[in-house]
């Protein structure tokens, strides 16, 4: 916990002296930005998101930084990249990543190309993960956005056609995006994780991804409401010990999304539900798994004062493996009530205080969600009260 204040005072006293950066390069307006957060979780019992946060004293092992670069190379054309890193528990080990590199090219508002390693559009937030100062929480609803498996589900390499359709003042306005490209799991990610820890080999993940989102700002002022497709072909490929020694081939894999958002002065009201299925197949077949992962979120947040946020939400996951081969039947579920408050140090810098109050752990040998057979070993209890405290800050 000291460390973690010690990090926390450092983080505010230094980047007052940031901002953000804008250059004239050949006459090309280049932009350079930059954020950080170190955060602390502890936890009173159960360790969570891969951290040893139950052992009485909590977890610092919470860090991630990076840093963006964006060129207007023509009114019409812009090019941009982002590096990314993060230490989280067990996840992500100080390994940078490219967290998306774009050229994106306007035709028309109604008519726009993207490509390079793209982010994925898909629900309310998942194209946004990467803007934490953009949110109340410190951590957003696990049911429908799992931080495990972030380095899979922000971006796509591939490419998107979008834009946006006025449908007039009495009918609002309809965005779309439909995207195409290649999904690719890292080592150091919760899949790669969870069958690390079940005594395999990881060896690579990915394949096809192709999908379609659709979102209409109403007539009505503030809301909004929206419908997300995402369909998948990925290929496992792990082994006991034996690299290449097994495959695990999607057949069926898909995701489905509703939303909505209700912006009224101070308060911000939005509820999602996302549906994951999955089919697979192992060396060919005939034997498999299959996998129903369901998860809803409620959330609402309230600006009190200029400086200050409150928050909360309700997030409601669960998952149902039938009786098959590769992975005993069974039902798991996950339920977390949080209060958050942000405070806004100023425009660089906030700081989240957070609790979670959670019933159930999921199944932790069968898919990602925050709690893992191999980081208690002592077993898992019931339900888990955890307390988050996260500094962020942006230039």
């Amino acid at each position: 916990m000291l460390r973690f204040l010690i990090k926390l005072l450092v983080a505010c006293a230094c980047v007052g002296t940031l901002s953000a950066q804008d250059y004239q390069l050949y006459n090309h307006d280049v932009q350079v930005h930059g954020f950080a957060s170190q955060g602390f979780v502890t936890t009173n019992g159960n360790n969570w998101l891969t951290m040893k946060s139950g052992d009485g004293v909590g977890s610092g092992q919470f860090t991630d930084f990076g840093g963006n670069v964006s060129i207007q190379v023509t009114d019409k054309l812009l090019v941009g990249a982002q590096v990314y890193d993060r230490n989280l528990g067990q996840l992500g080990k100080w390994h940078p990543q490219l967290d998306w590199a774009v050229a994106s090219y306007k035709f028309k508002p109604w008519l726009r190309i993207r490509g390079g390693k793209v982010k994925t559009v898909i629900g309310l937030y998942n194209d946004t993960q990467d803007l934490d100062f953009l949110h109340t929480f410190a951590l957003m609803p696990q049911s429908v956005y799992p931080t495990d498996v972030r380095d899979v589900t922000l971006a796509h390499l591939g490419g998107d056609v979008y834009g946006d359709i006025p449908l007039g003042e009495k009918g609002g306005t309809l965005s779309y995006t439909a995207f195409v490209g290649h999904r690719q799991d890292s080592r150091y990610g919760g899949y790669a994780y969870l069958i690390q820890s079940n005594g395999s080999t990881f060896n690579s993940m990915g394949g096809l991804q192709y999908g379609a989102d659709l979102r209409w700002a109403t007539p009505v002022k503030g809301l909004l409401v929206g419908v997300s497709r995402m369909n998948e072909k990925p290929t496992l490929k792990y082994g006991a010990g034996t690299p290449g020694a097994a495959t695990l081939k999607a057949t069926s894999d898909w995701t489905n999304q509703f939303y909505a958002q209700y912006t009224w002065k101070k308060l911000v009201v939005d509820s999602e539900y996302r549906r994951y299925y999955v089919s697979a197949l192992a060396n060919g077949g005939p034997f498999g798994l299959q996998t129903d992962v369901r998860g809803w979120y409620v959330a609402a947040s309230y600006q009190i004062a200029k400086r200050f946020t409150v928050g909360s939400y309700y997030s409601r996951y669960s998952i149902y493996v039938p009786d098959n081969y590769l992975i005993p039947p069974g039902n798991g579920h996950n339920y977390d009530k949080v209060v958050s408050l942000r405070y806004d140090v100023n425009r660089f810098v906030n700081v989240k205080v957070e609790g979670h109050f959670m019933d159930g752990y999921g199944m932790p040998d069968d898919f990602p969600n925050g709690f893992y057979s191999v980081d208690n070993q002592q077993g898992l209890k019931p339900n888990t009260n955890a307390l988050v405290i996260k500094t962020s800050f942006k230039f």
